[in-house]
């Protein structure tokens, strides 16, 4: 494949990237509207309606965003040479979407399921600790975006390793089809479902282990002959 079309498919994982982030940061702030208006509202019939609205658009709109921009940008630390713990700002951006991902899968869905349930039930809903966590994640999205264009701060420790290597050009092929086929597929299914991305992440990952390891057996005979020629 062409140099260009290989840019090309960079740029398109790039591209979802920054689309389903802001995506996400979007529905982040649309569930924190509807859960204030539930809150705020003495009207049972408004409370059940915001609020089983925001269960909604956490399960068809934010958690598919969310997953893609998480998988997007796992899939770019893994395959071009910025890694994972090379920089700062990439290291944070890692474990900010890792606990992004936790919150929302363990904690804000089945939080958002039982505030349906208690509108529904006439008590108050929902409770402070919700909007505060939709209003904390669209902050850090933001702050991810920051960083992404900042840069900021030095290359940490392991900057030092040789450079990594740039994965093949399918590798970025699949990171654009990957959220797609997944998106399509928790549309079918009613709920989301990963696993398309899953799979590209983990292979690649695979993928990247082997490629280091051929640079490091190349570069290892390398050095012995150097360091044979000054003994």
């Amino acid at each position: 494949m062409a140099k260009g079309t290989s840019q090309r498919w960079r740029q398109a994982v790039v591209w979802l990237h920054v689309i389903t982030s802001v995506g996400w940061m979007a529905q982040a702030l649309v569930l924190f509207t509807l859960l204030a208006v539930s809150a705020a509202s003495d009207d049972p019939a408004v409370r059940i309606s915001a609020t089983s609205m925001a269960h909604v658009v956490d399960m068809r709109l934010l958690a598919p965003f969310a997953n893609a921009a998480a998988f997007t940008g796992f899939m770019l630390a893994a395959s071009t040479a910025w890694g994972f713990f090379r920089n700062w700002w990439v290291l944070a951006k890692f474990a900010i979407t890792i606990v992004q991902l936790y919150a929302g899968i363990f904690i804000l869905s089945d939080a958002l399921q039982s505030s349906v349930e208690a509108a529904e039930a006439g008590l108050p809903t929902p409770p402070l600790s919700q909007l505060l966590g939709t209003a904390l994640m669209a902050s850090a999205i933001a702050f991810q975006a920051w960083l992404s264009i900042a840069k900021p701060w030095r290359r940490t420790p392991w900057a030092a390793k040789p450079k990594l290597p740039t994965a093949p050009n399918w590798v970025f092929a699949a990171a654009v089809a990957a959220p797609l086929i997944d998106i399509a597929t928790g549309i079918v299914l009613g709920f989301p479902s990963p696993l398309c991305q899953l799979i590209v992440l983990i292979t690649r990952l695979i993928g990247r282990r082997r490629q280091i390891h051929r640079q490091q057996t190349k570069t290892l005979p390398a050095q012995h002959r150097a360091e044979t020629r000054l003994a």
